[in-house]
């Protein structure tokens, strides 16, 4: 098993720390690593997931090729970086992207397809998702008539904040909000469609959008375990809280503990991580069809 990196250090290179993301600066373009950290509550785990940023860069990649739509990729290879001497560019390898210069659009682009999470507890109180109407009647995780988009504010620290799609036109403008909202939606569409052939649902997802040369692009990850959740279509069932791809493994397993999430976490047991692991390497087996292999 590969070990976690739960920290990288290229010397001399300007960097931003994201709670699962480390972004250095290359002059003209972003080197954008997935580390193994985990987070859960807005807290970065004091455990890794071993793998678990090169799983995320493969789906991510999958994805950027099989919807053809623009973004920021432009190579994987770490080889075709000239980075500083003394850099460990062995850990960064199967988890880095070269990527695309942008100016970031301050939104979390959200899309629902399912009632679920917070979704599903606003709606038992108030009938309603993120103050949109929804029928009376809806069980937990029933799938909505058709998909909705929720926006958020991106936050660097805490929980994003849900906003109004009206909220949304102040902040960027009504033909950007528009396009982001039906852009947004057609890509989750998109893969929800193929995901269903492999046997995952995808009953939610957000998705980070950023100006390049004039044009919107997609940026960051896409329809992976760790921004949408991923359910077996083999066991789910209308009405139970679904058997899940993603980190709600980990979610479970700190509820059960006496952790008050408003001090450090607690280290995950050893077969939390191995387990967590293996659904995130299912999870990328599964949707694209191909094994995962790292040495």
């Amino acid at each position: 098993m590969s070990q976690p990196v739960l920290e990288t250090n290229i010397p001399g290179l300007d960097s931003k720390r994201g709670k699962v993301r480390d972004i250095y600066d290359l002059g003209d373009r972003f080197l954008m690593i997935s580390t193994d950290r985990i987070s859960a509550f807005d807290w970065i785990l004091p455990s890794a997931i071993p793998d678990k940023g090169r799983v995320l860069t493969k789906i991510s990649e999958f994805w950027f090729d099989k919807l053809d739509i623009p973004n920021h990729l432009l190579t994987m290879d770490v080889a075709k970086v000239d980075l500083p001497e003394g850099t460990d560019t062995d850990a960064l390898h199967g988890r880095s992207m070269v990527v695309k210069k942008c100016k970031v659009v301050p939104i979390e682009c959200v899309v629902r397809g399912y009632l679920v999470g917070s979704g599903w507890k606003e709606y038992q109180v108030e009938g309603t998702v993120c103050g949109i109407e929804l029928p009376d009647g809806m069980q937990m995780a029933s799938q909505l008539s058709t998909p909705i988009f929720t926006p958020a504010t991106k936050e660097d620290s805490g929980h994003d904040i849900n906003i109004s799609f009206e909220r949304m036109v102040d902040i960027v403008g009504e033909d950007t909000a528009r396009e982001l909202r039906d852009r947004s939606i057609e890509i989750y569409r998109r893969g929800a469609e193929y995901a269903r052939t492999r046997g995952i649902i995808i009953a939610d997802t957000k998705f980070e959008w950023g100006w390049h040369e004039g044009e919107l692009i997609l940026i960051d990850e896409v329809l992976t375990p760790d921004s949408s959740r991923f359910w077996p279509t083999e066991t789910y069932q209308v009405g139970e809280s679904p058997r899940s791809y993603d980190k709600q493994f980990v979610r479970d397993w700190l509820e059960t503990t006496d952790w008050d999430k408003n001090s450090k976490p607690p280290e995950l047991p050893e077969d939390i991580v191995t387990n967590t692991r293996a659904k995130y390497i299912e999870a990328y087996e599964v949707l694209t069809g191909q094994s995962f292999e790292w040495k």
